[in-house]
């Protein structure tokens, strides 16, 4: 391999601050797909800190040094956040891309490739052509992967919230990206959901094979991280957090890190760490509860979480009967351990969600936004483009009964020819919009099946 001068790292990032062993069995397991030339999905709840392990890849050195060795040199890590870019058409997203891979480079202080790469891009941006806009990239990736021998590693954070935009093209693209660079191009998608609950695997068909099986689920806690955090925040407050008290916060917040970090700078805007029930010390830990379900930042925190599930999930939360259910996602991202909730502070806001809910279960569509919602939840911000055309098609046709060759006409409407879609594909559609609206996708009160007739919709 060729030499050149050791890398540095863009010291302005918050995430080359942090301790070499965060994340470790995490990133360790990222590592070893990418070094074999394969791609992965990391999976978390909002807040656990998917964009600070993605962070800590691209710019802190120490930790590709604990993981990589002096290998880590051979390593590039483009960080890229598509909610930069949501509801965006591919050329953006290419273009979005092709951008982070410059100030990767420009990062990094790796000044002949930077010119180089820039000169391509200059060069494809002129006739704003998407076509002529990849052909660029795919010769960036060729010049870096090829030709200077890095393994060029895209992080995709925050990946959920491009998918109302994304399309098949999307995942046609990577595949001829790491066709040209084999071994030495791997994706990274980070995101609350596997993409195989998203989507039918044919729609990423292109890219699935290096991808598929491989995914990675981030606990709730991550103790060398979330230490770290604790001791920045008493640093920059000049307050110091009683261990008694840290106790009490993480038994309500199970260690989310968002959440807990939310709690912490609640009770250190109480003088003397006093509660506001009474003036006394903070006693109990449903009084601390109480306390931080009326602090704005810790409700945000959870509607993260609480936004990220689906009505079923949901409705298990609230009602907390997790006997004989699916509940496979609720384990895999550590909201529930051993049939226990791991977040209590989570049961506390579901609960209060139950109430709202009843009032809020009509699902409309708003013709001045484009968006569909669910009482004042958008909920067209999580389907993809088919299912997103199925439900404005049903909420349009409310209360009627509708054939399947009427909504696959509808749904399947700029192809050629609707021959060649089947009354499985439809059904698989609808099973994906189910899972997705529905508060038990088996007994749907809004998507109703007529025996021999076609489908009714109730808002």
């Amino acid at each position: 391999m060729k030499q050149f001068n050791n890398l540095t790292i863009d010291s302005s990032h918050f995430e080359s601050l942090y301790p070499e062993d965060t994340r470790f069995p995490e990133i360790e397991k990222i590592l070893s797909f990418v070094k074999e030339g394969n791609s992965c999905q990391i999976i978390g709840v909002p807040g656990i800190g998917r964009s600070n392990l993605l962070g800590l890849l691209a710019y802190n050195r120490n930790v590709r040094l604990k993981h990589l060795g002096e290998n880590q040199k051979w390593f590039h890590f483009v960080l890229l956040n598509f909610s930069e870019i949501r509801k965006k058409p591919l050329f953006d997203a290419t273009k979005f891309i092709f951008l982070g891979l410059l100030d990767s480079l420009r990062g990094r202080k790796m000044e002949n490739e930077y010119d180089a790469v820039n000169k391509i891009f200059r060069e494809s941006i002129e006739l704003n052509d998407e076509l002529i806009l990849f052909q660029g990239l795919k010769r960036a990736i060729d010049f870096l992967a090829i030709e200077k021998e890095l393994a060029i590693v895209f992080l995709l954070d925050r990946f959920e919230e491009y998918v109302p935009a994304l399309t098949a093209d999307f995942f046609a693209n990577l595949r001829v990206l790491r066709n040209r660079a084999k071994y030495r191009f791997s994706v990274v998608f980070s995101a609350t959901r596997p993409l195989e609950d998203i989507f039918e695997p044919i729609f990423f068909g292109d890219f699935y094979e290096f991808m598929a099986g491989k995914i990675v689920y981030l606990p709730i806690l991550d103790k060398p991280g979330l230490d770290f955090r604790i001791a920045y925040l008493e640093k920059v407050t000049g307050k110091k957090i009683d261990k008694k008290t840290l106790g009490k916060v993480l038994s309500l917040t199970g260690g989310h890190g968002n959440l807990t970090r939310h709690c912490l700078e609640a009770i250190l805007t109480i003088n003397n760490q006093k509660s506001i029930i009474k003036n006394q010390p903070l006693a109990s830990s449903s009084e601390l509860g109480e306390f931080f379900l009326k602090q704005k930042p810790v409700r945000s925190a959870l509607f993260g979480i609480w936004n990220c599930l689906n009505p079923f999930e949901q409705n298990l939360l609230t009602l907390l009967n997790f006997a004989n259910q699916d509940i496979s996602y609720l384990e895999n991202v550590g909201l529930i351990d051993k049939n226990k909730l791991t977040i209590p502070l989570l049961k506390d806001y579901a609960l209060e969600k139950n109430k709202l809910s009843a009032e809020n279960e009509k699902i409309v569509f708003d013709q001045n936004s484009n968006e569909v919602k669910k009482g004042n939840l958008v909920i067209s911000d999580k389907l993809t483009s088919s299912e997103f055309k199925l439900l404005k098609f049903f909420i349009v046709n409310a209360g009627k009964i509708i054939e399947r060759e009427e909504i696959i006409n509808a749904v399947w409407e700029n192809m050629q020819s609707t021959a060649g879609v089947t009354n499985q594909a439809l059904d698989q559609l609808i099973f994906r919009l189910r899972k997705k609206i529905e508060n038990d996708p088996n007994t749907p009160n809004h998507i109703q099946t007529v025996k021999g007739r076609g489908f009714k919709f109730t808002v």
